[in-house]
C-alpha cells in the first residue's frame, strides 16, 4: 500500500494502539471497516498457482500486475 491511503491508514493504526497502550481494553474500541476496497490481481502469481482469473474480474480491478 503506497500514497495518502496507507498515510491515512498509518494514522489509525497507531491512534487504536496508542489507546490500548492508555489502558484501554480492544473489545472495548469500536471496529472500523474500510470505505472503500482498492482490488488489484497478480496474473504471474495466479498463473503460477494454476488459477485463470474471470475478464469481467479483470476489468472491475483497479489494478492488474503482469
Amino acid at each position: 500500500m503506497e500514497g495518502p491511503a496507507c498515510t491515512a491508514w498509518t494514522k489509525q493504526v497507531a491512534s487504536y494502539l496508542a489507546r490500548v497502550f492508555e489502558g484501554a481494553k480492544p473489545g472495548d474500541l469500536p471496529i472500523w471497516q474500510p470505505s472503500r476496497l482498492h482490488t488489484v490481481i497478480n496474473l504471474k502469481t495466479a498463473r503460477a498457482l494454476g488459477l485463470t482469473i474471470p475478464q469481467s474480474l479483470l476489468l472491475r480491478a483497479e489494478e492488474v500486475i503482469e
